[in-house]
Order: C-alpha cells, then sequence, then structure tokens
C-alpha cells in the first residue's frame, strides 16, 4: 500500500545512494530497515522510502566518520536529543502522538497548549476559571498574577504612533514582566505550565491590545483586528505553527532553558531567533513577493522573470515534506472566499509549474493574513504566537532533564607555537 506523503526512490537510485549491493538493499527491506512497495503499474520493479535511505546513509557515516556524522547533525542531519513533543514523519506532524492537521481543525488553543505541555488535552489537570468552566494549564492563575499590559492599540499588529515591530515590543514586556513575576522562577511543570499561559496571554495582549470580556485568544485576536468571523482560521494557524520538533528557535528555547533561565527568558530568546531572515522572518520576504507579484498578467513568467535575475522566490519548497508542508495545505484550503485567496492559489500554482515545489507555512500565512486584510507582519505575530507554546513545551521537557546543552567545537584555528 502506497504511504502518502513518502518520496520514493528506484533500485538504481537507493543502492547508488547507500553504496551497496542490490542483495544488501533488499536485506535492509527483509530486516524492516527500509520501507518498500511496488511501483505502480508493475509486477515485478519495487521502489524504496527515500527517507529510510537518507537515514541508513547517515548512520553510515557516523560509523565511518563520528566528527563529521556530530557536525552534520546541526544541519538537517540525525537526532541530536530525545524528545516526546512532536513527530515529522510520512509528510505529515503529531503532537504527541495527535495529527495537528486534525488538531488545528478541531481542538482550542488552550487544549493544545495542555496537550504539548503536559501530555492531556482535556483540562483534567487544570485549575477552574473564576466563571467556574474548566480550562488548561490554569489561566484564571495566569490571570490572577498582575503582569504589565502594553499600551491599547487599534487594529493591527502596532500600537498608533508606534514603530517598533511585533517582536521588539514582545521582548520588551515579557522583560518587564518577567521582573515583576516571582512565581516564573519555579521550574516544575506545572508551575511552568502556568507561567507559560501567562505568557502567551501577556503576548496575545501585545499583539491586540483590546481584548476585553471572556474571549479566548484567538476571538480576541479577530476582535483586535477587526476580523470578527475569521477566529477558527487564526487558532488554525497557531495551532499548526506550535511546534516543528527542533528547529532552531526551538533549540535555542532548549539551550536557553537548560542554563535554567526562565520561561520569560526562553520565549524572548526564540523570538530572537524565529525572527531571523531563515526562520519566521521569511515571512516578510514572502510578503515583498507577494506585492512583487500583484498585478502581473503572467504569473509563471514573472517568477521566470525572477530566477533569471537571480532573486529568490521565497515560501516554497520545504526539505522535510517532498510532498508539500502539511501546515500549508490545511491553510490554504481554509482560507475564506476572496480575490486575495484566489491570487494565494494563482501563486502557489504558477510556483509548482516553475520550481516544482509546493507552498510552505510561511507562505500560507502570508495567504492567510492578506486574504483578512491584515497589516504586515501580522504573518510573523500569528507565528511567533503559536510558536510560543511549543518552546513553553520544549522548556518544560529540558528542565526535567535537568542538564545542560554543551557541546564542544572542533578548533581549526591557529595553532599555539
Amino acid at each position: 500500500m502506497k504511504t502518502p506523503g513518502t518520496a520514493w526512490l528506484d533500485t538504481e537510485e537507493a543502492t547508488a545512494l547507500l553504496g551497496v549491493s542490490r542483495a544488501t538493499l533488499y536485506a535492509y527491506v527483509s530486516r524492516g530497515r527500509v520501507r518498500s512497495e511496488p511501483v505502480p503499474g508493475s509486477t515485478r520493479r519495487r521502489r524504496y522510502a527515500r527517507d529510510d535511505i537518507e537515514r541508513l546513509r547517515a548512520r553510515t557515516a557516523e560509523r565511518r566518520n563520528p566528527e563529521k556524522a556530530a557536525e552534520q547533525a546541526l544541519h538537517w542531519g540525525l537526532p541530536i536529543l530525545q524528545s516526546a513533543i512532536t513527530l515529522i514523519a510520512e509528510g505529515r506532524i503529531y503532537y504527541r502522538g495527535r495529527d495537528a492537521a486534525a488538531l488545528a481543525r478541531e481542538a482550542s488553543l488552550a487544549d493544545v497548549a495542555a496537550l504539548l505541555w503536559t501530555g492531556r488535552a482535556d483540562g483534567t489537570q487544570c485549575e477552574p476559571t473564576t466563571g467556574g468552566t474548566r480550562t488548561v494549564c490554569a489561566p484564571a492563575t495566569a490571570a490572577k498574577r498582575t503582569v504589565p499590559q502594553p499600551s491599547r492599540g487599534g487594529r493591527g499588529t502596532a500600537r498608533p504612533g508606534s514603530s517598533l515591530p511585533f517582536v521588539a515590543r514582545a521582548q520588551a514586556a515579557l522583560a518587564r514582566a518577567s521582573a515583576e513575576d516571582p512565581a516564573a522562577y519555579d521550574l516544575r511543570p506545572q508551575a511552568t505550565a502556568r507561567t507559560g499561559w501567562r505568557i502567551v496571554e501577556l503576548l496575545a495582549t501585545v499583539a491586540a491590545p483590546a481584548r476585553g470580556g471572556d474571549r479566548t485568544i484567538d476571538e480576541a485576536l479577530a476582535h483586535g483586528w477587526d476580523v470578527p468571523d475569521a477566529a477558527a482560521l487564526l487558532r488554525a494557524a497557531m495551532i499548526l505553527c506550535a511546534d516543528h520538533e527542533l528547529n532552531v528557535s526551538a533549540f535555542t528555547a532548549r539551550c536557553v532553558a537548560s542554563a535554567g533561565t526562565s520561561p520569560y527568558g526562553v520565549v524572548i530568546a526564540g523570538l530572537a531567533a524565529l525572527e531571523g531572515t531563515k526562520h519566521g522572518g521569511t515571512t516578510a520576504r514572502v510578503e515583498a513577493l507577494w506585492e512583487s507579484l500583484r498585478g502581473s498578467a503572467d504569473l509563471p513568467k514573472a517568477l521566470t522573470r525572477r530566477l533569471r535575475r537571480g532573486e529568490p522566490i521565497d515560501g516554497f519548497g520545504h526539505p522535510l515534506y517532498a510532498a508539500g508542508d502539511p501546515r500549508a495545505a490545511v491553510l490554504l484550503e481554509m482560507l475564506p472566499s476572496s480575490q486575495n485567496a484566489a491570487f494565494a492559489r494563482d501563486i502557489a500554482g504558477a510556483a509548482e509549474a516553475v520550481l516544482g515545489e509546493a507552498p510552505t507555512v510561511d507562505f500560507a500565512l502570508v495567504a492567510l493574513t492578506r486574504s483578512l486584510g491584515l497589516p504586515d507582519g501580522a504573518a510573523l505575530t500569528l507565528f511567533a504566537l503559536g510558536r510560543t507554546i511549543g518552546w513553553i513545551a520544549h522548556a518544560i521537557e529540558q528542565y526535567a532533564q535537568d542538564a545542560i546543552i554543551r557541546p564542544r567545537a572542533r578548533y581549526v584555528g591557529e595553532n599555539p607555537a
């Protein structure tokens, strides 16, 4: 049976990559180390799962040259630490064994936070709210503790008169809140989860100050951004961005947590990494691409001209997903009917025709914010709000391990005299 989302190699490609004979390849298959299936339309030929082949190849390289393997592990290589938070397999993402795409459509943001932080998504480990209903990781406890609130503003990610982007304002608010929240230094799992929810609510207030009432975070964002019917779409985006295994911001968060820093410091560091142009900051380049393509009568030709000029086409092709980023697929499918949503699909079709690559979550976030008429930077804001939940999960896991992350460097400079 065909495995969805799997890239396949024929026998010649598989043996060439591994540097082994056909007999050795067949032995790997018989031992369950490489998945195999019949080639469609053929009764004799078979094909082999590329990720299994790559994994075996990496392990062989590790045995032959452990130092080189350790270096490559930091660049889409072998796993370097254990985690029970997120699995990426078969072109899908799972949060503690549950399909993230399904959670994005069905679960609340609070329940996903509980799932990632405590392993349970039913709220049973949490305290009741003041209204008597049960919520996740004691948001009510968070509400009892006063944390600094940013100035109120109107629609968009920045209050009127402020030129600071969301990440800068969020980091400033977190630094101040950290100084006034002594409970944040209780690094036990449940205490960290409560601090984590205070942090998430604070960042939501930074993003959309006009909250009020008993609105959930996604409802508050929809209200603050003046898109009241879009709460489900905003919630799905944040859930899909919550975690993505050991990406650069999650690894940064774990390193900082391993030093014993409070969750506020963990999130400040995570935001610094996320804002980088090779991570969440890619959304800014996708926004620029979007604007440059607006009004183009022939999108494939416009993209081809960019390639000829040596200009990048950001937001397409992801190293982990040969069949396309599943997060992007969910968000693009959920876009409301609009001219901008149609334009997003046109760009995606043109890019696939020119590049042969599907959209990433960065493109999907920009398509979402453009479809809703949100301002520049809103895509990164949603990314950051969702990913904060993942950083807290990694912090909880790292605190429990009680070990500092301290790799060694292989010195290649000038030797002493």
